[in-house]
Order: structure tokens, then sequence, then C-alpha cells
């Protein structure tokens, strides 16, 4: 996502910022910006696009000044334009603010500030930061910063730079990473260890609800209630591609361990006191909604896995039919499109060829589009109707992990919408749901500590050539993910199949020793799972069972066992799918392969 970088010392800050934000670029962005304060005051560099054109400009009109803040922007309120790049400043121009993250209530700020008289230049919500510490200053930053900062909802990680002070900077975090680099005559601020690892290796690393005021002689930390307090000094020990990894070996390892702040990303700002779900920018009304006849869904490789838990999730809720296609198949079936049609489009880079041509097809036939999408200004979400954007952040690996699980927080979300504005399920079940969809996040921190039976079940699977996964349900639909998963990076031959479609002739390719994983997480269809499993080890198979928490019959059945925590059938594949990420991974590695660059694979499919 964005990333922010920030420098007060002894040296001119431009390259030092510069330096900093390409060093970020692995995050992914759409603009980028600097301000700078110089002899003339705080002054702006910033554009759409890449870093490179930012140079371009700084090279054009460089700026000179000890101390400065950067930002590289990844679009969430507001397209990719110049005036949306960050920093962003009062009117004034005496402010400046860089921000990751979302604020919930910016609309409403908005709105108080201009009947105040302040003046909005840009779509995004962090300009309501700069124009809330302007209006709250009155001689001291680091107070006006504080109460800015408590009156806004959400996310945030904030660096400021104020022509009033420039002898320091602010900076401010919560449920947004933020650390406070320390060198000799000179501090930084980034929001992650690359920006600032080739200039200090000693960092405080910020907790929610922490500040940091930096001048070029030292650091002071303090809580939002302006107490002050101790932290002790991290010493980063990595080379500078582990840093960008974040201390993993690999960027996918990086990015499953990615997923709980995935989630709440996805998540926030369209729950709204754990009571409904909200989703801000969204134009299909209630009346549509409940005027829909039938929902189309098309997608490829993994997000069309995702679609079909999507499918389940949107007619167990709301009753309305879904078909589920495979986008590079759509076009060619002619398909029958009725009036009140929606034709909801899933592709993480937006970008997708197949999938592109497939909404386009749906439009020419009169049904409404909507877009579930990571990438913001991307064609698919230019051209839908409706956009949902998984705010998953950027992933480098060519295998998708985040990408794929926050696709299906979007299904929940869109789902319980849906069913909200139809009335098809009760406040008590509705605000229930809520509560558990909220859980995932820590229960999937929980799994991440307990890795080493995964581990473990990897070494054995290794050597293997052939090796099957079954589920019934949702448990289907989430085998053809983990399939896929291990196949595009281990290279073993992988099938899913529907438990229950086993003695109509996969049961033939079973033999003694060959691993099957059966996932078991659908309690209502637990027993007809055990009794598949059953199936196959009559057969000889090596069993190895997916299941919630307390399902402990399957250890009669199954040879192993691994436990996810306990949530609802519905929620399970955004819990199950964490050990089945782990254990592809794991396989791939021990084969030796490049998990990040699969062979014959490309992220984006931008071709038929």
């Amino acid at each position: 996502m964005c990333g922010i970088v920030g420098y007060i010392g002894n040296r001119n800050s431009q390259n030092i910022l510069l330096e900093g934000l390409k060093k970020l670029e692995y995050r992914g962005y759409d603009s980028a910006g600097v301000a700078i304060h110089t002899e003339a005051g705080l002054e702006l560099r910033k554009t759409k696009g890449r870093i490179s054109e930012l140079e371009t400009r700084l090279e054009a009109q460089p700026l000179t000044g000890f101390a400065g803040i950067g930002h590289t922007r990844w679009a969430t309120h507001g397209k990719p334009s110049d005036a949306n790049s960050h920093p962003h400043t009062d009117n004034d121009m005496k402010i400046s603010v860089v921000h990751n993250g979302i604020i919930e209530n910016h609309l409403q700020l908005k709105e108080e500030l201009e009947q105040l008289g302040y003046r909005f230049l840009s779509e995004t919500d962090t300009e309501v930061i700069s124009h809330l510490i302007a209006h709250h200053y009155e001689g001291d930053l680091t107070e006006a910063v504080r109460k800015a900062v408590s009156q806004v909802r959400g996310a945030y990680a904030i660096a400021v730079l104020s022509e009033h002070e420039p002898d320091k900077l602010v900076a401010v975090r919560w449920a947004s990473p933020l650390i406070i680099g320390v060198g000799q005559g000179e501090n930084f601020i980034g929001s992650d260890i690359p920006a600032i690892l080739e200039y200090t290796r000693d960092v405080y690393i910020l907790n929610d609800g922490e500040m940091a005021v930096l001048t070029r002689d030292g650091v002071e930390l303090m809580t939002l209630e302006g107490n002050f307090i101790a932290k002790q000094l991290f010493h980063i020990d990595w080379d500078l591609m582990m840093a960008e990894k974040n201390g993993f070996d690999t960027f996918m390892l990086k990015e499953i361990h990615d997923q709980p702040r995935a989630y709440q990303d996805t998540m926030r700002g369209r729950i709204n006191e754990g009571k409904e779900i909200v989703l801000p920018g969204m134009t299909l009304s209630a009346e549509q909604i409940r005027g829909l006849k039938q929902i189309h869904m098309v997608a490829c490789g993994t997000a069309y896995h995702a679609a079909l838990v999507g499918k389940t999730v949107i007619e167990r809720l709301t009753r309305i039919p879904v078909e589920v296609d495979l986008a590079s198949e759509y076009r060619y079936r002619m398909p029958v499109i009725r009036e009140n049609t929606l034709v909801i489009a899933v592709s993480q880079s937006g970008e997708t060829a197949d999938t592109l041509a497939a909404m386009r097809e749906a439009r020419q036939c009169g049904a409404r589009v909507m877009a579930i999408t990571n990438v913001i200004g991307s064609s698919v979400a230019r051209e839908a109707d409706d956009v949902l954007f998984t705010l998953a952040g950027p992933e480098i690996a060519v295998a998708s992990t985040k990408a794929y699980s926050s696709q299906l927080i979007a299904f929940y979300l869109l789902g319980l919408f849906m069913a909200q504005s139809m009335e098809t399920l009760d406040q008590a079940s509705l605000i229930e749901l809520i509560a558990m969809l909220e859980r995932l996040p820590s229960q999937v921190e929980e799994m991440l500590e307990g890795l080493e039976p995964v581990r473990q079940i990897a070494e054995q699977i290794s050597n293997q050539n052939h090796l099957f996964f079954i589920g019934r349900g949702l448990d289907y639909s989430l085998a053809m993910e983990a399939s896929l998963k291990l196949k595009e990076i281990s290279y073993i031959h992988s099938e899913a199949y529907a438990a229950g479609e086993l003695k109509h002739g996969s049961l033939a390719l079973i033999e003694e020793g060959t691993p099957v994983i059966a996932l078991a997480t659908q309690e209502l269809l637990l027993e007809k799972t055990a009794s598949n499993i059953k199936e196959v080890k009559a057969r000889g198979a090596y069993v190895i069972a997916l299941a919630l928490e307390g399902q402990t019959e399957l250890e009669k059945t199954a040879d192993q066992v691994i436990y996810v925590p306990r949530t609802y059938s519905l929620l399970a594949p955004a819990l199950a799918v964490v050990p089945l990420q782990l254990l592809a991974y794991y396989t791939a590695s021990i084969r030796g392969n490049d998990v990040d660059k699969p062979r014959n694979l490309a992220k984006s499919v931008t071709v038929e």
C-alpha cells in the first residue's frame, strides 16, 4: 500500500526522501510526492505516476531544506491524480501531512470543516487531517496534531511538517505501521524498514496510540494522551532485500503473514459499530438489490475459486441464484442475461484480459456490472458500475495468497450488505455474523503462530508425484484453490475432487500411500466427509484432514488432523485457507523451487 518517509537533520532532505521512496516501490503505488521546508517556506512537488516522474520534476525544480516528508500513494479515496497525491496541506500552505490508512469519518469531518470556511482541493480522506491540524494550531504543533487525531476514526500512520515549527516532525500511528529511525544528528520516519535502512539500523517501532516528535538532535515518544514513554531501540541486521520482505525469506511467506492486516483493511470503514455493513461509494440501491433475479460471477484462476465461495455466501444469505463462470468461457457460451441481472467481475489486478472481455460482453447484453478488485484505477474498476475494493495492498509473489483471502472477505461483506437490504437476515443473526467476521484477523494471527505441524506434513508430501484434495460444499471450493496453490509452486500433480463424487471414477486413482488432504470444516457435512475419508483409507490412502477445533472424531479415521479455530461454517474458508497456503509454500521450499516466481507463470494475465 502507501509508503511514508520523513527526514530531519543536517543534510539536504530531497535526495534522502527520494531514495527512501524508491526503496518502497515494491509496495506498489500510483503517485508520489514530497514536502520540504526551504528558505522560501513550505514547498511541495508531487505527481501522478512513477517516482521517476517526481524525480524529473525535482531535477527541473529542486528543493533545498533540512526537513521533509515524502509519500507513495496507492489510491483509496479519489482516483490517481496530481491533486490527490500526497503530501496535503492546509489552505495557508503552512502545514503538510502524509498519511497511510483510511479515515472512516472523513465525510463528516469534511462537512464540518467546510462550514468553518476550509477549502478542499482533493478527493482524499487525508486532506481533512491537514485542515484539522491547522484548526487546532495555537503555537504548539504536537498539541495540534494530538487534538486533530482525537477527532478521526479509522487507521492512520501520519507524518507532519509545518512551516510554523520547521525544526521538528511529528508522527502518529494507529493501526497502520510506522517506525522512527535514529541517527547521529539526524532522525527518520518510515512506514517500512527499507525506506531508512541505508541511513540507520536503529529504530523505534511505534505501537497503536503512540506518537513521536523528531528534531535533528533527538526523538521524544509519547502516548496520544501526552504521556512520555520510553522504548527500547530495535537494531536491524537484515539486508535490504530481507527488509523489503519484512524479514521473511520470500514475498509469498510475507504475504501469507500479511493476511490478518489485509482482512482488517478490507473490513475497515465498512462495518458500522458491529451492527451493519456500509459500502461507501456503492450506488447499487436496496431497491435494485431486492429486484435482482440472478447474479453471474466471472473470474479466472484463484479469483474464480474465490467467486465459488462467494456464490455460496450470497445464495445462503440472500437466496438469489448465482452462476459462476470462468471468464475465458463466459463469452463463448452465449450467457443468458435476463432483466435485473448483476454480473460481478473478480480480478486482483483489474487488468485480466478474459475478465475484462467477459464484463464487456455482459454490459452489451444489458447487465449491471460490479467489480471486486485490488487496484484502484485499473481497467476493471473504471469500467464497472460499482466497485468493491479489497484493499489487500500490493501482492508481489506470483502465487496469490492475501489477494484471494481478501476477496473472500469482500464477498462476506457484499453478502451481508445484500442480506441487510433484502431483510433476509434478522438483526440478531446479522450482528452475530458480523462479530464472527471481525474475529477472523486475530484467529489468523493465532494460526500463524503454530506452523510446525504444517511444516512436518510438507516434509512428508514433498517427494510425492501425485496428491489429491477432497471436500464437500465450501470445502470443495476451497480444495480447488488449495490444489492450484500446491501445483503452481511445488510442481506436484494435484487434483481437487468433490468428495461425494469419489465413487464416480476418481477412486481408481487411489493406491497404497497416495496422499489425500480431506477438508472437513463444514459441520453439516462432517459425517458424510468422514465416510469419504474411510473410502479412500480403504484403498490405501494416507489421509490428512483439516477440521475446526473440537472435531476430534476425525482422528479416528484420518492419519493426521490439522485444526483451525472454530468459526461459522460459512466463514471457515477464510481460516482454513491459511494452513493450505503454508502447506504449498513449505512443500515448494523443501523441493528447492523459486516460490515467488514459479516457472511458466505471470502475475497478471493481460492476454487471452
